[in-house]
C-alpha cells in the first residue's frame, strides 16, 4: 500500500506508545508515593475498603490513647489515696494510744488529739487539692449525683459506675426479699417452780463475733438479772439479752449485736447444774445452743443483689453500686420499694474506636474528705470520719476511742475498697482493652497495606517493562513515520 494520507502504522505506533506512557506514570507514582491506590481510579472498591480500614485504625489508635491516659489518670488517684490510706493508718495508732489510759496522761491524749485532728484535715486537704491536668479527682467531682434517696431507707450509696447510654438518668429500684437478721436464741421463762427466774444455779458459756464469757448465776436469779449480766460484757462477745416480753416469764432473748451470716450467738450450759436450761431458735422453737445471722437479700432493678448483714451489692455492665439499707428496711420485707434516680457525674471513659454505650466505661471515684467517709452507725446515729477531731462526738478526748476506732476501721476498708477497685479497673479493664486494641490495630494495618500500599518489587519490574516498551515504542513511532517517505522513489 502507498497511501500517504493515512499513516495507519505511526497511528498504532502512537496508541501503544501512549499506553506504555501512561503505564510508566502510573509506575512512578506508585513508586513515588509507596501508594498502590492513590486515586479512585486505580482501584475503586479497594478504596472503599482501605478507607474504611484507615478509618478504624485512626479509631483505635486514638483508643489506646485514651486507655493509657485513663491508666495515668487512675494511677494519679491511686497515689493519693497511697498517701491517704498511711494517714488512716497513722490514726489507727494514736487512737489506740489514747485508749492506754491506765499508763499515759491527760496531756498526751489531748497531745493525740491535736495530731488526729492534723492528720483529717490533711485528708480533707488531699481530696480538694488530687487533679490531674486540672480534671479533680477526689473530691467527689467524678462521683454519680442521686436525687430522691430515702435516707429512712438506705442510709449510704456508693455508686462504681452506671451506663447511661441515650438516657440522661436512670431509676434505680431497691426492694428487700429477704430481711436481715441476727443470731438469736431463746429461753423460756415459763419454767414450773421458778417462773420468770433460774430454777437451779447454772453457769453458760456466752460466744459471740467478738468473743467468749462464762457466767454464773445462782437458783432464783430473774431473767431480767441474767440480761443485765449477759449485757454487762456484750462488748468482749458480741452478745446482748433482752426480755422476750413485757413479764419475766415472757423468756430472755439472746441477739447477736449484728447482722448477717458473720454474726452469731451461742448459749452453752456448763458443769453439772442447771439441767433445765435449755434454748431454742426463735423462728421455729427447735431446741439449738448455737444460731447465725443472716444476710439481706434485696432485688435491685431487677437483679439479685449480694446481700452483706444490712449492706447489698450489685455489679453489672449497666450498674454497679453498694448500699447501706437502714436498719429499719433490711429487716422488713413488705413488697414495698424505695427508688432513686441516677441523674449523672461519674468519669466516662471511651474506650473503643466508635462512640456508643458498648465501648464506653462509666466510673465513679468517690469523694474521700472527711466528712464522706467512714460512716457508721453507732446507737442510731450515723458517724463519719470528721467526727474525730476535737469538739466533735467521737473525739479521743472525750473517753470515745472504741467509738472513734469503729469509724476510723470502716474509713479504712473504705479507701481500701476503693483502691483495690481502682486497681482492679486499671489491671482487668483499661490494661487488657490497650492490649486487645493493639492487636486489633496491628491486624487492620496490615490488612490495610495489603489494600493500598505499593509492592515495590513488582512496581520496579513493571516500570522497567514500561521503560522499555516506551524506547520500543519511539523507535517504531520514528520507523512509521519516516516509511510514508519511500512513496518518493516512485515520483523518479
Amino acid at each position: 500500500m502507498a497511501r500517504i494520507n493515512t499513516n495507519v502504522s505511526s497511528l498504532i505506533a502512537q496508541s501503544n506508545l501512549k499506553r506504555s506512557g501512561d503505564d510508566l506514570q502510573v509506575r512512578l507514582q506508585r513508586l513515588s508515593t509507596g501508594l498502590r491506590i492513590n486515586r479512585g481510579a486505580d482501584d475503586p472498591a479497594g478504596l472503599i475498603v482501605s478507607e474504611r480500614l484507615r478509618s478504624e485504625v485512626r479509631g483505635i489508635g486514638q483508643a489506646i490513647d485514651n486507655s493509657e491516659r485513663a491508666i495515668s489518670v487512675i494511677s494519679t488517684a491511686e497515689g493519693y489515696l497511697s498517701e491517704v490510706a498511711d494517714l488512716l493508718n497513722s490514726l489507727k495508732s494514736l487512737i489506740v494510744k489514747s485508749a492506754n489510759t491506765g499508763g499515759i496522761s491527760k496531756e498526751e491524749v489531748e497531745a493525740n488529739q491535736l495530731e488526729i485532728d492534723s492528720a483529717i484535715e490533711s485528708i480533707t486537704r488531699i481530696s480538694n487539692t488530687a487533679s490531674f491536668a486540672g480534671l479533680q479527682l477526689l473530691n467527689g467531682s467524678l462521683s454519680y449525683l442521686t436525687s430522691g434517696v430515702d435516707a429512712a431507707s438506705i442510709a449510704g450509696v456508693d455508686i462504681q459506675g452506671v451506663q447511661f447510654g441515650s438516657d440522661s438518668n436512670i431509676a434505680v429500684s431497691v426492694e428487700v426479699v429477704q430481711s436481715a437478721q441476727t443470731g438469736a436464741l431463746f429461753l423460756s421463762g415459763n419454767t414450773t417452780g421458778a417462773v420468770g427466774a433460774l430454777l437451779s444455779s447454772v453457769t453458760m458459756e456466752i460466744a459471740g463475733p467478738l468473743g467468749v464469757q462464762t457466767l454464773t448465776f445462782v437458783s432464783g436469779t430473774a431473767l431480767s438479772a441474767v440480761a443485765a449480766g449477759v449485757n454487762l460484757v456484750r462488748d468482749t462477745t458480741g452478745v446482748s439479752a433482752s426480755l422476750a416480753g413485757a413479764s419475766q416469764s415472757s423468756g430472755l432473748v439472746f441477739n447477736s449485736q449484728t447482722f448477717g451470716s458473720s454474726s452469731f450467738v451461742s448459749v452453752k450450759k456448763l458443769g453439772v447444774g442447771g439441767a433445765f436450761f435449755e434454748t431454742f431458735e426463735t423462728q421455729n422453737g427447735n431446741q439449738k445452743n448455737h444460731d447465725s445471722g443472716r444476710d439481706v437479700k434485696a432485688i435491685i432493678n431487677g437483679a439479685v443483689a449480694t446481700g452483706d448483714g444490712t449492706s447489698v451489692s450489685l455489679n453489672t455492665p449497666a450498674l454497679s453500686l453498694d448500699l447501706d439499707l437502714s436498719q429499719a428496711f433490711a429487716t422488713t420485707v413488705n413488697g414495698s420499694p424505695s427508688t432513686f434516680r441516677i441523674t449523672g457525674g461519674g468519669a466516662n471513659f471511651q474506650l473503643g474506636p466508635n462512640v456508643d454505650a458498648t465501648q464506653q466505661i462509666g466510673l465513679g471515684i468517690r469523694s474521700i474528705a472527711a466528712s464522706r467517709i467512714g460512716g457508721t452507725d453507732i446507737a442510731g446515729v450515723r458517724y463519719f470520719l470528721d467526727s474525730l477531731k476535737s469538739g466533735q462526738p467521737n473525739a479521743v478526748t472525750g473517753d470515745r476511742e472504741a467509738e472513734a476506732s469503729s469509724v476510723l476501721d470502716t474509713a479504712i476498708t473504705e479507701i481500701a475498697v476503693v483502691r483495690g477497685r481502682l486497681g482492679a479497673f486499671e489491671r482487668n479493664t483499661l490494661q487488657t482493652n490497650m492490649n486487645s486494641l493493639q492487636i486489633g490495630f496491628e491486624n487492620i494495618t496490615s490488612a490495610e497495606s495489603k489494600i493500598r500500599d505499593a509492592d515495590f518489587a513488582a512496581e520496579t519490574a513493571k516500570m522497567t517493562r514500561a521503560q522499555i516498551l516506551q524506547q520500543a515504542g519511539t523507535s517504531v513511532l520514528a520507523t512509521a513515520n519516516s516509511s510514508a517517505q519511500n512513496v518518493l522513489q516512485l515520483l523518479q
